[in-house]
């Protein structure tokens, strides 16, 4: 595996409902070379977004390893572990996750401002980021003033904000229409090319017809699949 990249040994995670425990994963090895573009598709339920949470350190394993371009994630307390994924990991998801009362410019100034950078660069790199998704004239708009779409790419903008090593995309083109989701992954997939690895979690084969690898999740289970 290229240094850098995701390696998962042995993850279990186990929920308990009543009485019984649920093994959202089970066992799963995998490892993901870093730059690489992988699609992970699976039927409701079957653990994909447990997956994308363990590797985006947003849940923990109840057992085995998750490295992240070279951390153990296993290994970092709380705090060790969100000022890595501010630093390291991009989050893009199906409801945008953009707060309401903030502009475009604010939403992506947000990690930024977690990761105590200056005020004046943090203006500058949002803009930048914005600009790069085609939204320069929209930094001071509010997310109720934007069309899906648009809100879809200030939430990759927020997502590159912190010039991560691997972007996370959970059903990025859910709530899209199909146009506007291919905007979407053609966007996703210009970042890939420039360096950034990228997971996607997705239930669309047309989407997963864009990436290098498909990884199916099938009852906690992790196999090598196929877009068709």
């Amino acid at each position: 595996m290229a240094i850098g990249g995701i390696t998962l040994t042995g993850v279990t995670r186990t929920f308990q409902v009543g009485d019984e425990e649920f093994h959202a994963l089970d066992r799963v090895n995998l490892s993901i070379d870093r730059g690489a573009f992988v699609a992970v598709m699976g039927p409701s339920g079957s653990g994909k977004s447990t997956l994308a949470n363990i590797i985006g350190g947003l849940d923990r394993p109840t057992a085995g390893s998750v490295v992240v371009e070279g951390e153990d994630l296993a290994k970092l307390g709380d705090a060790a572990l969100s000022r890595f994924r501010n630093k390291a990991i991009g989050f893009v998801f199906q409801s945008f996750n953009l707060k309401g009362d903030s502009t475009s410019l604010e939403n992506v100034m947000l990690p930024l401002t977690f990761a105590r950078m200056r005020p004046k660069q943090r203006k500058a790199r949002a803009t930048a980021c914005l600009e790069r998704v085609g939204l320069g004239d929209r930094l001071h708009h509010l997310p109720n003033q934007l069309s899906g779409g648009q809100r879809q790419r200030v939430a990759i903008a927020r997502a590159l904000a912190t010039e991560p090593a691997l972007i996370i995309a959970d059903e990025p083109t859910g709530n899209l229409d199909s146009a506007r989701g291919a905007e979407i992954i053609a966007m996703l997939g210009a970042l890939n090319a420039d360096g950034v690895t990228l997971l996607v979690i997705t239930h669309d084969s047309a989407v997963a017809g864009h990436a290098d690898r498909v990884v199916e999740v099938v009852d906690g289970t992790v196999r090598e699949g196929s877009a068709g």
